[in-house]
């Protein structure tokens, strides 16, 4: 009897919060592709395009960053070269020569989404861009990325740099997993200093939910004038899970992903995004 009433009751709670998902207001929005998964029960409760091949953007960087991650030795110096510097547009501003920790460069890579702490990042790992982008590859393929090619470790639009919405949302999944990445992704700036010049450096994120919306944890944005505008985002609240990944907004996507958010956690509207 015990197990029917408690059937009962997560129909009950699922229906209540799922009910609230306006699927036709979701499929009006001018986005090419979006994806929305309560974690906590694993259900994906609304998708559009899942399967569409897109331009990830910068949203590559969580293969970059989780890949680091997980070979360790964060510490570890690394000397900047040229090679490293010569990406544009979004930039730490390195000098050929300087050491930055492994550390540092994965959080600027994760948090500003800087160009050159990518580079530095996959040629350190990798040994050689060539060498980090078919680990890249490799890695996309083992945790469920069988659409997706990687040419590079920033999010170019250079060749054949493609994945879709549901490679995308494995790639979020698998990376959140890892205590650090999340710790990294939450943050709103980090400021750090070359070990041999003590040059000062700041990481400002482009994540604007992290500093207007109380409930976000992450994760990361994107963009190139091909991609459009994107978004991997998670908010938590009180045992709900959530997370969206949006391709291609042609609308404000903080107020998208806030109003998704809030309508998974049952929670009124803010409107405070007007002027970003």
């Amino acid at each position: 009897m015990i197990y029917r009433y408690l059937a009962l009751l997560y129909f009950l709670f699922t229906f209540s919060l799922y009910a609230q998902i306006d699927k036709d207001e979701l499929d009006k929005l001018n986005v090419e592709a979006l994806l929305i998964k309560e974690l906590t029960t694993g259900e994906v409760i609304y998708s559009k395009e899942a399967l569409k091949e897109v331009k990830p953007a910068s949203l590559t960087k969580i293969m970059t960053a989780i890949l680091a991650l997980e070979q360790g030795n964060l510490n570890r110096p690394i000397t900047i070269t040229t090679e490293m510097t010569t990406v544009e547009p979004t930039k730490a501003g390195y000098k050929e020569g300087e050491i930055i920790s492994l550390e540092d460069l994965i959080k600027a890579t994760m948090i500003k989404s800087d160009n050159d702490a990518a580079m530095a990042v996959a040629i350190a790992i990798g040994g050689d861009l060539n060498t980090f982008v078919e680990m890249m590859n490799i890695k996309a393929k083992q945790i469920g990325m069988n659409n997706t090619t990687f040419t590079n470790p920033c999010g170019f639009d250079i060749g054949e740099h493609h994945s879709t919405p549901m490679d995308l949302l494995h790639l979020a999944e698998y990376a959140i997993q890892n205590p650090l990445f999340n710790d990294i992704t939450r943050q709103n700036q980090h400021t750090y200093y070359s070990l041999n010049t003590n040059r000062k450096f700041v990481a400002k994120t482009h994540n604007y939910l992290l500093n207007r919306y109380e409930y976000a944890v992450g994760v990361k944005t994107g963009y190139t004038s091909k991609a459009g505008p994107c978004l991997i985002a998670r908010a938590k609240k009180e045992g709900n899970d959530c997370l969206i990944v949006m391709l291609n907004a042609k609308e404000n996507r903080w107020i998208i992903a806030q109003q998704i958010f809030e309508q998974v956690f049952l929670l009124p509207v803010i409107e405070y995004w007007r002027d970003v």
